[in-house]
């Protein structure tokens, strides 16, 4: 499992001449320690540079710029640091000539109740309020700290800093992305319908490929090709295999050699594949093990062409370096108005699983197509853990891209049934339900192990310009 990259943040320090300057200096100082021992790197002035490091002058602010647009490739997200007052127009004049359209994140150090003489005080209480309306008018989207000022040793500081960092890997990994689209909408799910266009507007493009290409490719491939035996390796080496016929076996093997060499070749990070029903009465087996080692290994990959359902599931997984799965909001549980179950067939990564999958036949589709030609799901027991949900799709007659996100929790309550299932409790449940129905989202959410809802919500709303639900929790 692929660990997450190292942050880079632009940091411009703020200040104010007529406050005390070695507040600047050490607040400056402050912030690269904070961020070295997050795994963070900082982009920031040099004391050389400028007065302390800090950004005052149009000409410190032009200087700033130049520094970040050097770094501009690197830089994932902006942090303005206010260790006093801050002059709000250097600070926004550096970011404007910067030229960078990434996150910004406002921070404003405290000042201590017993330390308010002239050569301590620092009213960055009153100085953030000032940048937050410099930032509004030059229309630059920024974040805040969750308490109004947060020293930046602090937890609550540490806290946030996660926050934004999930944020701008968001942000960044949407940046320009491209999504394999491996065959046709199944004809009876008009609930994955989903605009091309509104995505595009956003920097997210649709690469699509036909099942029938995917088939000819693999109907050339010799059984002994070289990657089709390494892949055959991989599959039985991640799930158990016993009593699957190897011909099903060394069919999925090409199958996902030659996605594997199509995402290559088109620089497609991640796929939404038709399976329903094509897959199995043309080809003879189910892709699901195969979606199921792509999402494992944070290539996440989506079934029934559903684009949104891969978009959600990817951006949970920027934030928070995991793996993410497709599952269907699928029955309730009981009468507990806030619990229900979620399941899919399944195509669900091995890290969602609270033992060792197991490979089996998709024992819906069997029905129609037969068993022989539906191997392939891997099924077990979702495992308990905090958990966050989210759903962003096409509306295309208000031409917006809208969703919802949450977090709840799955939990080890009695389940028996096939595919991959497990047990989710969410906050207000019935509220949600409602929600998704009067709004016409789809069954499919994605899902992930982690509480990142937040991010999510923020990185959409704020960056990218989405219209986002975010659904309270219980401490909320």
């Amino acid at each position: 499992m692929a660990a997450q990259g190292k942050v880079t943040f632009g940091v411009v320090v703020g200040n104010r001449g007529f406050f005390p300057g070695h507040l600047a200096k050490t607040g400056r100082e402050e912030i690269i320690k904070v961020l070295e021992a997050a795994g963070a790197r900082a982009v920031v002035l040099s004391p050389e540079e400028s007065r302390h490091g800090a950004v005052e002058t149009y000409a410190e602010s032009q200087k700033c710029a130049a520094l970040f647009k050097k770094h501009a490739d690197e830089i994932d997200g902006i942090i303005v640091t206010l260790p006093n007052f801050g002059e709000e127009r250097g600070i926004v004049d550096a970011i404007r000539l910067s030229g960078l359209k990434v996150p910004v994140l406002v921070q404003a150090t405290p000042d201590r109740t017993d330390d308010m003489t002239i050569a301590d005080r620092r009213d960055s209480f009153c100085g953030k309020m000032s940048a937050c309306n410099n930032l509004m008018q030059y229309k630059i989207p920024y974040s805040l700290t969750t308490l109004h000022t947060e020293a930046l040793s602090s937890p609550e500081f540490k806290a946030d800093l996660e926050w934004f960092s999930a944020i701008c890997r968001i942000v960044k990994g949407l940046k320009n992305l491209r999504i394999g689209a491996i065959g046709a909408r199944p004809a009876a799910f008009n609930t994955v319908r989903y605009s091309e266009r509104l995505y595009e507007g956003s920097g997210i493009s649709i690469e699509p490929i036909d099942l029938s290409e995917i088939f000819g490719r693999i109907n050339k491939m010799k059984d002994t090709d070289e990657a089709a035996q390494a892949k055959l390796a991989a599959i039985k080496s991640y799930v158990t295999t016993t009593g699957i016929p190897e011909e099903a076996l060394l069919k999925m093997a090409k199958l996902g050699t030659v996605i594997d060499a199509w995402m290559k070749q088109t620089n497609v990070s991640v796929t939404a594949v038709q399976c329903w029903t094509s897959m199995e009465e043309f080809f003879g087996i189910v892709p699901c093990t195969i979606m199921s080692m792509m999402s494992n290994d944070l290539i996440p990959s989506a079934c029934e062409v559903d684009i949104p359902g891969v978009l959600g599931m990817y951006m949970m997984q920027l934030a928070s370096g995991t793996p993410s799965a497709l599952l269907d909001w699928n029955n309730n549980y009981g009468n507990n108005p806030d619990k229900c179950v979620c399941f899919h067939c399944s195509n669900l990564p091995k890290h969602f699983f609270a033992q060792a999958p197991t490979m089996d036949y998709q024992a819906i589709i069997a029905g129609t197509v037969g068993k022989l030609n539906t191997f392939g799901t891997c099924v077990g027991r979702v495992k308990a853990g905090v958990m966050s949900y989210a759903r962003y799709s096409t509306d295309d007659r208000r031409g917006v891209i809208r969703g919802y996100t949450g977090a709840g929790k799955f939990t080890d309550d009695p389940l028996e049934t096939f595919g991959g299932a497990g047990v989710a409790e969410i906050p207000q449940l019935q509220k949600l339900l409602k929600y998704i129905c009067r709004e016409g989202f789809e069954h499919h959410v994605a899902a992930n192990f982690s509480d990142v809802s937040k991010a999510v919500h923020e990185a959409t709303t704020r960056y990218l310009g989405w219209e986002s639900y975010l659904h309270a929790s219980t401490e909320d």
